[in-house]
C-alpha cells in the first residue's frame, strides 16, 4: 500500500513536518471499502449478519466513528486539533444546510399523479435539473424525488429511476449558478462573480442532454417490460397535480437567502429557525408530511456516515494540498478529471478549493502560458482551468453515493418508498461507469481543450 501511494504521490514520503504520513490515508480508504461492502451485503444478503447490522443508523454511526479514531489519535499525538475543528465546522454547516432543505422540502406535498411514461419521466428529470440551479441540488432532490417515486409506484421495473435522478437532479443539473452546488458557492465566496458560472451552459446542456437521452432509452426498455395490469393501474391513477404546504416554498427561499447573504453561524441559526417555522406550519402529523412518508431516517443516515467521512478525509485533503502542484496538471481536461475523480470520494467543496489553489499557482508561476481571464483578475485564475474544476467537482459528485450529500438521501428516501436501489458497488459498476464516463469523455473532448 505504501508503494502504491508513493507512486501516486511521488513526494508523499517527504511531506513537511506538520503534514500527514501516507498511512493516515488508510482509515479513509477503509471507511470507503466498508461503505461498499456493507451496502452490497444489505442489498444482496439482507438477512445476513452484516446486512442486518447495516440497517441501523446507530451502527452506521459507530462504524464511521471507529474509522475516524486513528486520525483523531494522530492529531492528539501532535497536539494539533485545528484540522479536526475546521472539519467539524464544515460538517456542521454541511448538515445544517442539508437538514433545513430536507425538513422544509418534506413539508411540500404534491398530490395527484401523472402518467409514468418514459417521456414524462424524462421531462421530470429535465425540470428537476433546471430547478437545482435555483434551490440547490439538495433542495431540488428532496422536493422532487417523492413525486417521481409516487408517479412510478405502479410500475415494477424502476430500480434505475433513483440512480438517474441522482445523476441529473442531485449533481449534474446544479452547475449554472453558485447556489446550485456547494463547491460553486465556495467559489463565489472566494470572489468568482455570481453569474460567471452561466458560461458553463454549453457543457451543462451537452452532458444533461446526453444523460436524458440515455435515460429515455433505458426507461423505454424498462417500460416495455412492465405488465399490462400495472400500466392499466398507472393510467387509472392519473389525476391533476396540486401543491400543499406552499408556505414552505417561502421558507426555502429564506434558506437560500441565508446561504447567500448571512455570515457563518448567523446563517446556520437562520436556517434552523426557518426549519422550526416549517414544522409549525406543517407538523409531523400534517397531511403533507404523512403523504410524503416523511421521517428523519434519511437525514440521520447522512449525518451518521458523513461525520466519519469528514474526519477520516482530513489526511487525504492535506496530502492533496501538499502534493497538488506536483501532480503534473497542466491542461483543462487534467483539472476536470483530477478534481472530478477526487470529488467522487471526497467532499467536493474542499476539493474544488484545493484545485483552485493549484490553478492559481500555475497562473502565478507561468503568467504567459496561463493568463488570467477577464473578470477573474481579483482571484488570479485562468477561466479555462476554473471551468474545468467547476465542471469536474459538480458533475463527478454523481460517480458514487458519497460524492455529494443528496445522493445518499435520495437513496434512503427511495428505499423508504419500497424501491430497490443498487448497492454501492453496483451503482458504480452498472450505472456510473458505463453511463457517466462516456458522457464526461465527450465533455472533456469538446469543451475542455
Amino acid at each position: 500500500m505504501g508503494c502504491f501511494f508513493s507512486t501516486m504521490f511521488p513526494l508523499a514520503d517527504s511531506l513537511p513536518h506538520d503534514g500527514f504520513p501516507v498511512w493516515s490515508l488508510l482509515p479513509f480508504l477503509g471507511l470507503l471499502l466498508t461503505l461498499g461492502v456493507m451496502s452490497f451485503a444489505t442489498a444482496n444478503f439482507p438477512h445476513s449478519r452484516p446486512g442486518k447490522l447495516w440497517e441501523s443508523n446507530r451502527n452506521k454511526l459507530l462504524i464511521a466513528l471507529a474509522w475516524s479514531v486513528p486520525v483523531m489519535l494522530l492529531l492528539a499525538g501532535r497536539g494539533n486539533w485545528q484540522p479536526l475543528l475546521e472539519s467539524l465546522e464544515d460538517y456542521f454547516a454541511f448538515m445544517v444546510l442539508l437538514f433545513s432543505l430536507f425538513c422544509i422540502s418534506g413539508g411540500v406535498y404534491v398530490s395527484g399523479d401523472i402518467a409514468a411514461t418514459p417521456r414524462m419521466n424524462t421531462l421530470f428529470l429535465a425540470g428537476g435539473a433546471l430547478l437545482a440551479n435555483f434551490v440547490g441540488t439538495t433542495g431540488a432532490s428532496v422536493l422532487l424525488i417523492r413525486p417521481l417515486l409516487r408517479t412510478n409506484s405502479e410500475r415494477k421495473n424502476t430500480s434505475h429511476l433513483p440512480v438517474f435522478f441522482i445523476f441529473a437532479v442531485a449533481n449534474i443539473g446544479g452547475c449554472l449558478l453558485p447556489i446550485g452546488d456547494p463547491p460553486l458557492f465556495l467559489g463565489y465566496l472566494q470572489g468568482v462573480p455570481f453569474f460567471w458560472t452561466l458560461r458553463l451552459w454549453p457543457a451543462w446542456l451537452a452532458a444533461l442532454g446526453l444523460l436524458l437521452l440515455v435515460f429515455y432509452v433505458w426507461d423505454r426498455l424498462a417500460y416495455l417490460r412492465e405488465a399490462a395490469g400495472d400500466l392499466t393501474r398507472d393510467a387509472q391513477a392519473i389525476e391533476p397535480l396540486r401543491f400543499h404546504g406552499i408556505l414552505n416554498f417561502i421558507l426555502l427561499a429564506g434558506v437560500l437567502a441565508s446561504v447567500v447573504w448571512l455570515p457563518v453561524y448567523w446563517r446556520e441559526a437562520a436556517m434552523l429557525a426557518l426549519t422550526g417555522l416549517s414544522f409549525l406550519a406543517t407538523p409531523l402529523h400534517s397531511r403533507a408530511r404523512k403523504e410524503n412518508n416523511f421521517t428523519f431516517g434519511p437525514i440521520l443516515e447522512v449525518a451518521a456516515l458523513f461525520i466519519g467521512i469528514f474526519i477520516a478525509m482530513i489526511p487525504a485533503l492535506d496530502v492533496l494540498r501538499g502534493q497538488g502542484a506536483h501532480l503534473g496538471l497542466s491542461q483543462p481536461w487534467h483539472f476536470f478529471w483530477a478534481s472530478g475523480a477526487l470529488s467522487s470520494v471526497l467532499d467536493n467543496a474542499p476539493t474544488y478549493l484545493t484545485f483552485l489553489s493549484v490553478a492559481q499557482g500555475l497562473s502565478a508561476g507561468q503568467p504567459g502560458l496561463y493568463p488570467v481571464s477577464p473578470g477573474l483578475e481579483h482571484i488570479a485564475t485562468p477561466g479555462t482551468l476554473l471551468s474545468a474544476i467547476s465542471l469536474g467537482s459538480v458533475f463527478m459528485g454523481a460517480m458514487t453515493y458519497i460524492g455529494n450529500g443528496p445522493n445518499f438521501m435520495v437513496k434512503a428516501i427511495a428505499e423508504e418508498w419500497g424501491y430497490k436501489t443498487p448497492d454501492f458497488f453496483t451503482y458504480i459498476l452498472h450505472y456510473a461507469l458505463p453511463v457517466l464516463v462516456p458522457i464526461f469523455l465527450v465533455v472533456s473532448a469538446f469543451f475542455l481543450r
